[in-house]
């Protein structure tokens, strides 16, 4: 039989491994290697129709933002309520393939590949317009990043996580810059984001919905602040938990994370 593809949530990957699931690296989806686990599966999960991954997103402007790395920081009100918080898992991983995909396997920023020695990965990373005049939050652009780069792009986590010092080095070695240089543009980034700040934003995700993706969360403005201040306050419960600090998470979790910092 062919494959059927499961949607299974993180934390129960291990129930879909108890099941007879296999997990397929390529689509980074779990699958049914016979009708009697697809059976089984069928009590839990959704399948998955399409697992192949996402390249094309109509109306995208890959150049948005050119390929330097600068420090790119999302108003407060905005926090949690991105493109992975509004579309299904399975869509978010089939997207983040596709985008490492089209760069080549390659940092679209620095060049750099994958050394998990190190510590460094692929990563999606959205690139957002703030249109001023209609109040919006347009999603323009997802950019492949590379481990490093997406930490210096998040500045204020990388300074929470203690890591303020490696990604001020990657941001003069990638930008061939002095500290007096980065500082400028620290300050500007975050007098930036004071300034956005002080509004409420519409979300406007159309180039995912014309590449045929639903939104299984579609958010109202007058909603978004009120959704990061929950989602904020759950997420410094669970870092002063004991099973899980903020520096286990995965980078690419924290677009989920903190996106303002």
């Amino acid at each position: 039989m062919d494959r059927l593809y499961f949607q299974v949530p993180f934390n129960d990957k291990d129930i879909a491994k108890r099941s007879g699931a296999r997990f397929d690296g390529d689509t980074k989806c779990w699958y049914a290697p016979d009708e009697q686990v697809a059976n089984l599966l069928r009590k839990s999960f959704k399948e998955v129709e399409n697992p192949a991954p996402i390249t094309e997103l109509p109306g995208e402007d890959r150049e948005f933002g050119g390929n330097g790395l600068f420090v790119d920081l999302v108003p407060s009100s905005c926090w949690f309520t991105n493109v992975r918080y509004c579309i299904e898992d399975d869509d978010w991983a089939r997207l983040s393939k596709g985008v490492r995909a089209r760069a080549g396997q390659e940092c679209e920023v620095c060049k750099g590949t994958v050394d998990a020695e190190s510590g460094i990965f692929l990563e999606a990373h959205e690139r957002w317009h703030f249109d001023e005049e209609s109040g919006t939050q347009v999603l323009k652009r997802i950019i492949c990043l590379c481990t490093a780069c997406h930490r210096t792009t998040h500045y204020g986590l990388a300074q929470i996580n203690g890591e303020a010092d490696q990604v001020r080095a990657h941001f003069m070695a990638v930008n061939d810059c002095d500290e007096a240089e980065l500082d400028r543009h620290v300050a500007h980034a975050f007098d930036t984001w004071q300034e956005r700040n002080s509004r409420d934003w519409a979300l406007d995700l159309s180039i995912i919905t014309n590449a045929g993706i639903t939104l299984r969360r579609r958010v109202a403005k007058d909603d978004r602040r009120n959704i990061a201040h929950a989602e904020t306050q759950a997420t410094r419960a669970v870092e002063a938990s004991e099973t899980l600090t903020i520096k286990e998470i995965s980078l690419d979790d924290m677009d989920d994370l903190f996106r303002g910092f």
